[in-house]
């Protein structure tokens, strides 16, 4: 694998999460497992939300696009490090590492906006339920999700852009499992600060913006659920924006450690991007259908109906 400096790299190396044999073996069956878990926990979801009528509301309008972005992100993903941990063939091209970057970026951009649209979402239904029907509309809807989509789109070009116009000569082994501009630039054989502050500003607006508008959401759901006179009403709302609180400490959490931090955190990036590349598609629909009466109800019903169809 080692390349002379003046030899441009044609393909990389991904040094994945172990060598030992035992241990990928016992990845393989692991991620497989979550990844069978991610398709049909968010097939499962997107279809009862197309087939209910009740779920046609702006929270599961939005709840569908963050499924959608949930399968799309793992596909980007999962498989290819299955084949490599089976095969034991770690090799990618150029071309392919790009196509993965630029995948992985589009995909959990467009979900940090998803959820901050979201946390905007739920307080309006929660702090401000008379106006909520007026403001929320489908336009209105379609408007926030198209620019959560947009906003993907442009930070992943801004971030693989930069990320790939840098020289790449000498050392092609990529120490992560994936290819992701912090492991990446290490690489890189020239100085990578101007990219470092390109990477960071998307960060800036696509991870911490986000982040400051649930921050700022709940903050005022919590104090509009304070004032409640009736108990039976803070539960409800408790149990309806605690499944997207967990989704929010799980995804943010983990990519501000990977993508807001130094380069010393890089080896413990490679670990944490783990929780959401690969854990965190797979919890979004269980989170949010376990602790959601809707989503019981409308999983009964479509139930009901088919076994009604073939008696």
């Amino acid at each position: 694998m080692n390349q002379t400096n003046k030899t441009w790299v044609t393909e990389f190396f991904l040094l994945g999460l172990s060598d030992d044999p035992q241990t990928q073996l016992l990845l393989s069956v692991l991620f497989l497992a979550v990844y069978l878990g991610t398709i049909l926990g968010n097939l499962l979801l997107t279809s009862l939300i197309l087939l209910d009528s009740q779920l046609h509301t702006p929270m599961y309008f939005f709840l569908y696009n963050l499924s959608l972005a949930d399968l799309c992100f793992s596909t980007t993903t999962v498989p290819q490090t299955l084949v490599h941990l089976l095969s034991g063939r770690k090799l990618i091209s150029f071309t392919g590492c790009a196509g993965q970057l630029f995948f992985i970026l589009f995909f959990g951009s467009t979900e940090c906006s998803l959820l901050g649209v979201m946390s905007y979402d739920r307080y309006l239904a929660i702090c401000d339920p008379m106006h909520y029907p007026l403001i929320m509309t489908w336009r209105t809807c379609g408007l926030f999700a198209l620019g959560c989509w947009f906003s993907g789109l442009f930070a992943s070009s801004m971030d693989t852009i930069f990320t790939l116009s840098l020289p790449y000569q000498g050392d092609n082994r990529i120490a992560h499992f994936i290819c992701e501009p912090p492991a990446l630039l290490v690489l890189a054989s020239t100085d990578t600060d101007s990219t470092e502050m390109v990477i960071f500003l998307m960060g800036v607006v696509i991870l911490l913006a986000p982040v400051s508008l649930i921050i700022i959401s709940y903050m005022c759901i919590v104090v509009s659920v304070i004032r409640m006179k009736k108990t039976s009403g803070r539960l409800k709302v408790f149990s309806t924006c605690g499944s997207h609180l967990i989704v929010v400490i799980i995804f943010y959490g983990s990519a501000i450690i990977n993508y807001m931090t130094p380069k010393s955190s890089r080896e413990l990036g490679k670990m944490v991007s783990v929780f959401y590349l690969v854990i965190n598609p797979m919890l979004n629909p269980f989170i949010y259908s376990l602790r959601n009466k809707d989503v019981k109800r409308a999983f009964k019903n479509v139930a009901n109906r088919r076994t009604f169809c073939r008696t």
